[in-house]
This record gives structure tokens, sequence and C-alpha cells, in this order.
């Protein structure tokens, strides 16, 4: 029998590791993307060693490595003083604990790396300018339309759509997101432009009363990577591409540390998007059609474990469907019952690392440094961020 044929709706992250796991594996694999042309969207992504020993599995390390940063480690600092404090050891302790390293990376490098590796996997397996409009399965198969554009047939539908998922749509109806009160800032800063002493690979969580802002290094260390998450009541556009100003931005941080500012004095151009939330699916699967990333657990971004869980998602789906390849429905929801507890546990616990992050203990001080002496303790520490970094998508049971 010839292996099942595998579409993949989306090609972002999630999706094309999915389609290079399956390829991988011998599955034919067919990636539909709606974008007419694959553009570089979004900026800095943090890649944990429990994505990165995926990208390295499906052996993309030599090409990932020469563009990510490797940071030495990442720190807390506070938003008035700049106080500082260890988070974690990075570089090669990220290695020898975890046994993967930790890359700092823009994403745009990343996604071409992964669109090249597709193309050389399966020449033409990218078809753009796709945008699913519906789909229709049977016991067979699944039959998907796409706005001006022959229909397309499959074994295997994957959502791998994002966070306005028309898969997550089609199989659930709408389900609304709220906003958070949190919005959001970002932008690339040319580290040459920085004063020196902010010049570091290192990555940064300043934490604050109502906000926090997240920076690390990029490219080999040429741009910071610049976000910042503030308590807002009277904004709600969820878009990665909504230009705002520096002025707005300092107006947002006003009171925060110098070293911040000449951050924001510095951004090439700021975008701002609203933090919308979603609560985890309880089921992501019907039959022959399943999701994966952003189209089922849409995540904050506080434990920046976004890209790695669609990384994550994309290598057991791969897994599942090679385990159960003679019934194809049995080996989605064997993908959904191996991902969701986890994957839900990550949406909540970014959902309360953010009331860690904006806590108004952090308003004073004296009561800051008690506050995040005790949150940000050793043992507290490896209880968020351990059980994260040590998970292994190529062993996992499934």
């Amino acid at each position: 029998m010839s292996k099942p044929k595998i579409a993949i709706a989306g090609a972002g992250i999630g999706g094309i590791v999915a389609a290079l796991s399956l390829l991988q594996r011998g599955f034919d694999v067919d990636v539909y993307e709606q974008a007419p042309e694959l553009r570089e969207l979004g900026a800095g992504l943090q890649m944990s060693a429990n994505g990165t020993r995926v990208l390295i599995a499906l052996g993309l390390r030599d090409a990932i490595e020469p563009i990510a940063c490797v940071p030495e480690g990442k720190e807390v600092r506070l938003y008035s003083t700049g106080q500082t404090w260890k988070l974690f050891d990075l570089g090669q302790a990220s290695v020898e604990r975890y046994g993967a390293p930790y890359w700092m990376v823009h994403r745009g490098d990343v996604h071409t790396i992964l669109v090249d590796a597709l193309e050389a996997a399966k020449p033409g397996a990218l078809h753009l300018n796709h945008k699913l409009v519906d789909f229709e399965q049977s016991d067979v198969g699944v039959t998907m339309s796409f706005e001006n554009q022959p229909a397309a047939t499959a074994d295997v539908l994957i959502g791998a759509d994002g966070v306005h998922s028309r898969v997550r749509q089609a199989l659930f109806g709408d389900l609304p997101a709220l906003f958070t009160g949190v919005a959001a800032w970002r932008g690339l800063v040319p580290m040459d432009q920085l004063p020196k002493h902010l010049q570091r690979l290192v990555g940064s969580n300043w934490v604050g009363p109502g906000g926090h802002v997240i920076t690390y290094p990029l490219r080999a260390g040429k741009l910071l990577n610049f976000v910042a998450a503030i308590e807002r009541d009277n904004w709600a556009v969820e878009s990665w591409t909504e230009r705002g100003t520096r002025e707005e931005c300092k107006a947002d941080l006003a009171g925060w540390h110098e070293d911040v500012q000449a951050m924001v004095d510095n951004i090439e151009v700021p975008y701002k998007w609203a933090l919308l939330g979603r609560d985890p699916l309880p089921q992501w699967t019907v039959g022959r059609v399943t999701m994966l990333g952003d189209a089922c657990h849409p995540t904050l971004p506080m434990l920046a474990q976004g890209a790695n869980m669609a990384i994550e998602d994309g290598m057991v789906l791969a897994r599942c469907i090679e385990a159960d390849k003679d019934d194809l429905p049995a080996a989605l929801k064997r993908f959904e019952r191996a991902r969701i507890e986890r994957t839900s546990q990550i949406v909540r616990r970014s959902n309360e690392a953010a009331k860690r992050f904006h806590n108004p203990a952090l308003a004073d001080p004296a009561g800051a440094e008690a506050y995040v002496n005790r949150e940000w303790a050793p043992e507290k520490v490896e209880g968020n961020y351990g059980w994260l970094f040590e998970y292994d998508a190529l062993t996992v049971s499934i």
C-alpha cells in the first residue's frame, strides 16, 4: 500500500515542521498557504531545547546555527531601578542540562530555512495563493476547496493555519477571543545604536507593576528584539502589522528605566497589537481532520513557547501518523491525546506568568526586591521552566 497523502493548511513554522517530519518518515505531503508570497513577518523567537532538538533531528542545525544567537543567559530586571537578578544560565548550560541548545533567532530567518528544506525534501510541495475556503471529509479522505484555485484531495487535513484558523472555524464554529487587557509593542533595535552596556548576548525580562519588557539579541548580536506588554483597557487590534510610533510606545513606558527608554528611542519601526486570550480547546480532531499550533492552542507569549509548541506538535503528529498509518482517524486522536494536556498547561501557565511579571508588589523598590527574590528563587525557576525545556518530542510516549 502507498503511504497516506497528508495535506497541511498553513505554511508557518508548525506547518512546515510537520511537513518535514512527515516527509522524513516517507509520507507524501502538500502544504497549502493562503499568502500569494512569503514575506518576512514577526521578529524574534526564543527557541528552547524542546524546540531546537526537533530542528536538529530534521537536519537543520548547520543551516540555523549561523543565523542564531546563542545567549549566555537570561536575567530579571526591575522596571524602575534596573536592579538585576540572574534567571538562568544558557549557552553550554542548556546543552548539558537539557541535551540541546537555546537559540534566539529572527522568525523570518528560521522560516526561510524551513521553506528551503521543504523544497529540497519535496520540490513543489508548497502551494502559495491557496486560501482554504472549506473542506468535506468522507470515510476515505478529505476534499479541500480554495479561493480561485482547483480543489484538492488528501487522506488527512492538518490545520496549521494560525490563530484565525479556517479549519478550526469549520470544525467548531466561531470561538471568540477576549481582550486580556494587555497590549504589546514590538520592534527591532540595531545593537550598535545602543549604549555599550546594553550590547550583550543576554536576554532580559524587565518586570514592573502593570507591564513587562522582554529583550534579547538576534542575528549574532547585530539586532536586539524588543517586546513590551502593557496593561491597557482601550485597544484590541490583534495584528502583527499595526504600526505605532516611538512617542506612543514611550508614553506607555513612562517611568521605566533609562535603558528601556534608550531601546525605544532606537526601535526601527514599532508595531503594536492586542493580546487576545482563548481558552484551550477540549478537542482538536474530527475524523480525518486535526489542527496544530496556534490553530488549536494559541497562547500568550509570557513563557516564549508558542513556536516551540508548534514545533513539538509537528514532530509528535508525524510519529503518531507513522504509528497508526493504517487507521488515520485513530492516528489523529492519538496525536490529540499525546499533546492536549501539555499544551493546555502551557496556555494556563502563560496566563499565570503575566500576573507574576506585572505584580503590584513591583511598584516599590524595597518590596520589589523581596518579591523577585521569592518569585524567581532557583527552585521556582526550575519549576516554571524545567518541565518546558526537558520535553522531548522525539521520544515522548504517544
